[in-house]
């Protein structure tokens, strides 16, 4: 049935822009095509600020992912879809989050957005709520928006292939695309959206997530199965750039480093990033049995080098858009499922990629057939890997811990290792099970004050203790599960979880590899430095519509011979060639660094003008700092009393154990909030994280509404109001739709 439709004419990208926004009111069924304003294109540029600016405008401080007038944003950028460069089919998804309570967003890859750009558009924007199902079609072959009831059958992956025969017509399978998302995201509060697109060498459909946040939860709860895409206009050169001869020179130049470098390096396009796998386990840093430990031999089970000689062994370019040599996007064919209701269906795995792998380590499962199963009905469930595994990993340790029981799980024995428990246990989750599975699927932060209320009554003790317990190893901040790196050793990564404006996510500050592995930033200042300049120049990724990998993991061979070998200076060069040459520009790197920086501080003031983004909000929990409890500290012992002795200078000579483990946990929190203040300096914000005056009006923030969400937050701390808003959920409620 269709419920709306409306006409338009299809605008081509003009220098990377097709300058129009397309709006979708889900309870009105009403559908606008509307210009982008200049000013809108010159402050926001796209990708995520366009997000930021869509949600800012459409929403409040009261505004929660359950409202109707929530905005769910999609945008991909001025290079999204330029085949004449290296990763380009990246766009965003932003919208108020149901586990962070402000603005989060996604980076996702795939046809979709390039599609929709060809179609049109340069951001989409959906409000309000459908009472039944519906799914939005943009036809850029008919120039036709329609709002229809959606498909028959819950199709994610599964199933997704008939939907694209159904819709391409006489065009190719290739040219259609669509995001939705599963039952899980109906059930949870860390729903991930599905980009899926056909690919024709592996003659099935695949999938990229929006994993973050809880976007497919707010699309469901919209009423909204997802949207899809048809355009067959070509390909090559659709942005028309100012100079497409600059881009094709820039793009072989950066391919050539690609060729060069990858092979000998992670094996990108080999191993996919399962090859962090080995890398994190060599250097303590892959997280075990709930980020306890860095290091398993098991791991050698499950290595990058296993997934290429025996998972990911079809020879198919594997890129996620056309134009990037990179190749990353690995797959194992052939699979059979054991489990669930799709169990003995032989379906094809997108991945694993190393954060979903990881999820299974920290539960101690070192066994691929787990990781293939978890990540293939995550995907057709539409749950965040990383949420989930992380959730899981802590009702584990809690279990383990006897903070829960049998009794409080329904039977299941939480165990490490014990993949059948774990496999089990996302079924229910997904399928909204009431009782523990519903808890469990409101993240971490509010199972934790289930399992506290439980286990205070039944073993005698305050809450407030079993809450301080739980709170060591309950791996959020903002409410946002950690990515898949252990920080203990990494002060500029604990900082780089901390201060990520959307929770700990490694896509804002991954630092890991040049502070702990590369021992690129050895000072104190240098950390504090790079967690200015590294959030900023990634945010530019996802604001232009371009995948970070080709600049980040793999290293430029001139970079060695620059004053800042980490910031790959030799490939920014052939970014700003990408950038100049579209736009018949000479921008630099400092204009790049601005416009990232007016996105930013953007985010900063929602989470504020939310209740939130003020120093409390950037502590991280005891364990991304340090050992919790002895068997952590003792794995390490020697390396531990080192550090207090040669970097800490502390005389330990003839403490014990337990007050040694006192000590370093007391010198780490001392360095976090050390750190915490000089980034706040050089960001321009005071102790407290709020931005100083100066900043608003330097960046052109000082309007009156933006000064007055910045004194608001001031008299809140002023008046110790430091208080989380609470959450619109009672107790009981249950999450389905």
């Amino acid at each position: 049935m269709k419920h709306a439709s409306v006409t338009y004419r299809r605008t081509a990208p003009e220098k990377g822009y097709t300058d129009h926004l397309l709006r979708i009111d889900l309870s009105r069924k009403s559908i606008s095509v509307e210009t982008i304003p200049k000013e809108m294109r010159e402050r926001y540029v796209g990708g995520r600020g366009y997000c930021l600016k869509l949600v800012y405008d459409g929403t409040n401080a009261s505004t929660r992912y359950n409202s109707p007038e929530n905005v769910l944003a999609l945008a991909g950028g001025p290079f999204c879809g330029e085949t004449g460069f290296v990763g380009t089919g990246k766009f965003i998804a932003g919208t108020i989050s149901p586990l962070t309570d402000t603005f989060c967003d996604s980076n996702v890859g795939g046809h979709f957005f390039p599609l929709v750009k060809m179609a049109g558009f340069d951001a989409l924007a959906v409000t309000g709520k459908s009472p039944r199902d519906v799914m939005v079609v943009i036809d850029g072959d008919r120039e036709e928006v329609s709002i229809l009831d959606a498909p028959e059958g819950d199709i994610t992956l599964y199933g997704a292939e008939r939907l694209i025969e159904e819709w391409k017509g006489d065009g190719k399978a290739t040219n259609v695309a669509f995001v939705t998302a599963g039952i899980g995201a109906k059930h949870t509060w860390f729903g991930c959206l599905n980009s899926v697109y056909y690919d024709s060498r592996r003659n099935r459909c695949r999938s990229k997530q929006a994993g973050r946040g809880g976007t497919g939860t707010v699309l469901r709860h919209k009423g909204l199965w997802g949207l899809l895409v048809k355009c067959n206009a070509p390909v090559a050169n659709a942005n028309h750039p100012a100079d497409h001869e600059r881009i094709r020179t820039a793009g072989h130049k950066l391919r050539e480093v690609v060729r060069e470098v990858d092979p000998k390096a992670m094996r990108l396009a080999n191993q996919g990033t399962t090859s962090l796998i080995d890398m994190m386990n060599a250097n303590d840093l892959l997280p075990i049995n709930n980020y306890q430990f860095g290091k398993d031999e098991r791991a050698q089970k499950v290595s990058g080098l296993v997934f290429e000689k025996e998972v990911f062994k079809q020879n198919v370019p594997d890129g996620c858009y056309p134009g990037c040599n990179l190749a990353c996007t690995k797959g194992c064919e052939g699979y059979t499922l054991r489990t669930g209701s799709f169990a003995g269906s032989q379906v094809g795995v997108d991945g694993p990629e190393y954060e979903t792998a990881a999820t299974a380590t920290n539960l101690g499962i070192f066994d691929i057939d787990y990781m293939l199963e978890y990540s293939w009905y995550c995907d057709q469930y539409s749950l965040d890997t990383i949420s989930l595994g992380v959730t899981l990993s802590f009702l584990f340790e809690a279990y383990e811990r006897g903070l829960l029981t049998e009794e409080d799980t329904g039977g299941l024995r939480l165990t490490w290792g014990n993949r059948d428990a774990a496999l089990e246990l996302m079924h229910l989750i997904a399928a909204g099970t009431p009782g523990f599975p519903s808890e469990a699927g409101r993240s971490v932060r509010s199972i934790k004050d289930w399992i506290a209320d439980r286990a205070a009554l039944r073993l005698g003790r305050s809450r407030e203790s079993v809450v301080e317990e739980l709170s060591r190893f309950a791996m959020e901040c903002k409410g946002l599960e950690f990515s898949m790196y252990i920080t203990k050793e990494s002060l500029a990564q604990q900082g780089g979880y901390g201060f990520a404006l959307k929770g700990p996510q490694h896509d804002e500050s991954w630092l890991i590899g040049i502070d702990q592995l590369r021992k690129e930033l050895p000072t104190f200042e240098e950390k504090a430095e790079a967690l200015w300049w590294f959030p900023l120049f990634r945010t530019w990724f996802n604001m232009v519509g371009l995948c970070k990998l080709p600049w980040i993991d793999v290293r430029n061979p001139q970079a060695q011979y620059t004053e800042s070998p980490s910031r790959n200076l030799p490939t920014i060069e052939y970014y700003l060639d990408l950038v100049n040459a579209t736009f018949g520009t000479e921008r630099t790197l400092d204009d790049l660094l601005l416009e990232s920086e007016r996105s930013y501080l953007l985010q900063k003031l929602i989470n504020l003008r939310q209740g939130f983004g003020t120093r409390e909000h950037d502590a991280v929990p005891l364990r991304a700092m340090a050992p919790v409890f002895m068997q952590e500290y003792r794995s390490r012992k020697d390396y531990y009393d080192a550090c207090l002795r040669e970097v800490a200078h502390v005389a330990i000579e003839g403490k014990p154990d337990e007050e040694r483990l006192s000590l370093l946990q007391e010198y780490r929190r001392s360095q976090y909030e050390k750190l915490m203040d000089a980034v706040y300096r050089r960001k321009g914000y005071d102790e407290n994280g709020i931005p100083l005056d100066e900043t608003l009006r330097r960046l052109g923030f000082d309007t009156p509404e933006f000064m007055e969400i910045v004194r608001t937050a001031r008299k809140r701390i002023a008046e110790g109001d430091t208080a989380l808003y609470p959450r619109r959920v009672k107790e009981g409620e249950s999450l389905a739709l």
